[in-house]
């Protein structure tokens, strides 16, 4: 039996997963969340073998959470299911630890076959995902924002959401000299001069609701 722990901040959607993965014998929910925190509480439980998890939640987000759990939990397989469109976050999350990167729009079935391939300690890639994949290794259509760090898009995204630099820090548990060299670097490398600017930036491309 696998079990499974589901993160997101909106009820009706972990009802849904529930009801989804109620039909496979083999799958069973033994955990919920709906924010980046609860995420990582869950994680410590030890009770789920597997994460399900959104990546645009209230406190702590996906991807802060991403990093924590993958910090504390190596082997413990997260799978981001998002609405964002997988050429914004994909190959970034990958990169970051996570097993698969779905979206909410995609197939259900889909989401217990990539279940399945996680928890046996692979990579579940759909072939939207292998093709941006491929397209980076060739460097092919890529973005400004595709060079930028993990860190960097991090604060890149929490600037644009109006957060300020001493927030940042706190949530990220940085120094403010470090998020400003951050935000510097963010500016120079998408060649921007103002927080508005980002936030035209980020809605433009799709990276923010």
């Amino acid at each position: 039996m696998i079990n499974i722990g589901i993160v997101d901040d909106h009820g009706i959607v972990r009802t849904g997963l529930r009801q989804l993965l109620g039909d496979e014998v083999d799958l069973r929910i033994t955990g919920e969340a709906c924010n980046g925190r609860e995420a990582l509480e869950l994680a410590r439980s030890g009770t789920v073998d597997v994460l399900l998890m959104d990546i645009s939640m209230p406190e702590q987000g996906g991807v802060d959470a991403l990093l924590a759990i993958k910090a504390r939990f190596p082997d413990l397989p997260v799978i981001i299911l998002s609405g964002f469109p997988e050429q914004h976050y994909a190959v970034t999350l990958l990169k970051q630890g996570a097993s698969s990167y779905l979206g909410k729009d995609g197939d259900p079935a889909e989401i217990a076959t990539a279940i399945r391939t996680v928890v046996r300690g692979r990579k579940y890639v759909t072939p939207a995902v292998a093709e941006l994949l491929a397209d980076q290794l060739g460097g092919a259509n890529e973005a400004p924002h595709d060079s930028l760090s993990e860190r960097e898009l991090q604060v890149f995204l929490r600037l644009a959401q109006g957060e300020t630099v001493g927030a940042i820090a706190e949530a990220m548990f940085l120094s403010v000299k470090t998020v400003s060299t951050y935000r510097s670097r963010v500016m120079d490398k998408l060649k921007l001069q103002s927080n508005s600017d980002l936030t035209y930036y980020a809605l433009k491309n799709g990276l923010m609701q």
